[in-house]
């Protein structure tokens, strides 16, 4: 099943890094997966960079400190 959509990572001052998600995950967890989960596939994106990719194994590791907190969001979500 396919989900796409948007987290607000705050920062000081009240603002917000927008991270834009799309992910595939299985129903049950899979060795294709995250840390064997359930994400087969993730890709995140910040400013219009991708910040993150996962295609059944990682091409990009999360690359800042508000990439990697979007993708425990989604792992705490999804996985």
């Amino acid at each position: 099943m396919w989900k796409e959509g948007t987290i607000g990572i705050p920062k000081e001052g009240g603002s917000y890094t927008v991270c834009r998600y799309w992910l595939k995950r299985f129903d049950e967890p899979s060795v294709y997966g995250i840390d064997k989960g359930r994400i087969s596939k993730l890709m995140l994106k910040i400013d219009g960079e991708v910040a993150c990719n996962f295609d059944r194994g990682w091409d990009i590791r999360p690359s800042s400190e508000d990439a990697e907190k979007a993708l425990a969001i989604l792992l705490h979500e999804y996985n």
